[in-house]
């Protein structure tokens, strides 16, 4: 396999996408709930938002837990053939009772790859992004996938120059 050389001299291997690369475009904001807001106020903010999961929060900024689309959807699912009543409840429980406990994190400098494979892995579509134990952001399957397809493009443009004689030699 030919050597990928970008115009800088560095061999473009080692400019691998970083998720602080993902970040930096996108942005560090994060929405954020407490345990004890209500899934209905949960649905809320992902619909204002146009998001498909916030991180639940304590009153210190820590990391409890994420609220999904699919958690909603699970519990909504195991209540739904259980009366009125009963489905009427589930817009009024805590947050902390159908989010994922279990919150797998990444940091700034994980390139693109570890990313796309522990995304993939674990079957989760958000990547909360954590800085010295600090939420710094989060990233979706859909940034990973636009940086991928930004970063395949980039490669594809190194090796169309160096083949027509551009790159270093």
């Amino acid at each position: 396999m030919l050597p990928l050389i970008s115009q800088t001299g560095i061999p473009a291997k080692e400019i691998a996408v970083r998720i602080h690369d993902i970040l930096k475009d996108k942005g560090g904001e994060v929405a954020t709930i407490g345990a004890g807001r209500t899934v209905h106020e949960a649905v809320r903010e992902l619909n204002s938002h146009r998001i498909g999961a916030l991180v639940v929060t304590g009153d210190d900024g820590s990391i409890e837990g994420i609220v999904s689309e699919r958690d909603v959807l699970r519990m909504a699912a195991e209540t739904w053939d259980d009366g009125a009543d009963r489905t009427a409840r589930l817009r009024d429980r805590p947050v902390v009772a159908i989010m994922t406990r279990e919150v797998i994190c990444a940091v700034p400098d994980d390139d693109l790859d570890y990313a796309m494979g522990i995304m993939t892995k674990n079957r989760i579509r958000h990547l909360p992004i954590v800085d010295g134990g600090k939420l710094v952001g989060i990233i979706s399957i859909g940034d990973v996938v636009r940086a991928n397809l930004s970063q395949v493009a980039y490669e594809n443009r190194m090796l169309k120059d160096y083949v027509q004689g551009g790159g270093a030699g």
